[in-house]
């Protein structure tokens, strides 16, 4: 089996680097690469790129993640997060190769207390939202054969993250503020690698898995309560932090260009009854990846 990876070097690409080898030849591109175009801006070349490689799976690990600055860029973020992806589940169909893709909770209107549903109907707040649902639409109407999965709260050991970002604070300052009003479930890459790997296996031996899916880590936290787990964490395992007062605060504390939604739950169950899978508690992964950054002194 031959698989295409585009976006290599973000926090997902990276992880399905290690997870996608043993499927078979895997081909990994990113923006930046020599050899093959992968370049969302150049949908030229990526299509001549996709066509001299003939893949037969191409997972999409690239995106415009810049949430705030899509509001004033939205041109761009639509053009790699909807035009190339319609562009690649066009070339996908040419070819008979399974599309994988990764998209948001941003979808949704993002308010209530209920996990969204695959089958909920979507409304997103703001416009990179509504560029990855365009992306998700182009998907569904030129490639019946794609995976897609709609994940949240996405965080890796490699590069930035929220939670090295709040220990990095915690280490600097005596008092933080954090939201305490948005309800998600952080997820690992990892995680979502290693789902996404099973997941293909899966649909080369049983095509009717293919389709919408939501994916997540089990459970429901806050950013708040998220950043008061990292530090008790982070001080268990020896890490001496200046931090004295941590206080919850609402969304409306720190307005933002783009809106934010409340309700970032995600429903996992068809995924989990498709794939015979159990998705491990959100708490677990985020002490994976704080042990390992301890273990290399990143967080020392």
């Amino acid at each position: 089996m031959k698989i295409l990876l585009l976006g290599k070097n973000g926090q997902v690409g990276w992880e399905l680097q290690r997870a996608l080898s043993p499927l078979g030849t895997l081909t990994a591109l990113g923006s930046d690469s020599t050899d093959h175009c992968g370049d969302f801006t150049r949908p030229q070349d990526l299509t001549d790129s996709v066509r001299q490689l003939r893949p037969d799976v191409i997972v999409n690990a690239a995106a415009w993640t810049a949430v705030d600055k899509a509001e004033s860029e939205s041109e761009p973020a639509h053009q790699i997060n909807a035009t190339a992806v319609a562009m690649l589940a066009k070339e996908a169909h040419q070819l008979g190769a399974l599309l994988v893709h990764y998209s948001t909770d941003y979808v949704f209107p993002g308010e209530g207390d209920r996990p969204w549903q695959e089958s909920d109907a979507t409304g997103p707040q703001n416009v990179y939202g509504a560029s990855k649902l365009a992306g998700e639409q182009a998907i569904q109407r030129y490639c019946a054969k794609h995976l897609i999965f709609r994940t949240s709260w996405v965080y890796a050991s490699r590069g930035n993250n929220f939670a090295k970002t709040m220990l990095r604070l915690a280490a600097e300052r005596e008092e933080l503020s954090i939201i305490n009003d948005q309800f998600g479930a952080p997820t690992g890459a990892d995680l979502i690698a290693d789902c996404t790997a099973h997941a293909i296996r899966t649909v080369q031996h049983r095509a009717e898995a293919a389709g919408l899916y939501h994916l997540v880590a089990s459970g429901t936290t806050t950013w708040f309560d998220y950043a008061r787990f990292v530090f008790d964490e982070a001080r268990a395992s020896g890490i001496r932090l200046t931090l004295k007062n941590l206080h919850a605060v609402p969304t409306s504390s720190y307005p933002t260009p783009a809106r934010r939604p409340l309700n970032s739950r995600l429903a996992t169950d068809k995924f989990c009854t498709t794939f015979g899978l159990t998705l491990p508690d959100w708490q677990q992964g985020v002490r994976r990846m704080l042990q390992e950054l301890n273990d290399t002194q990143i967080l020392r």
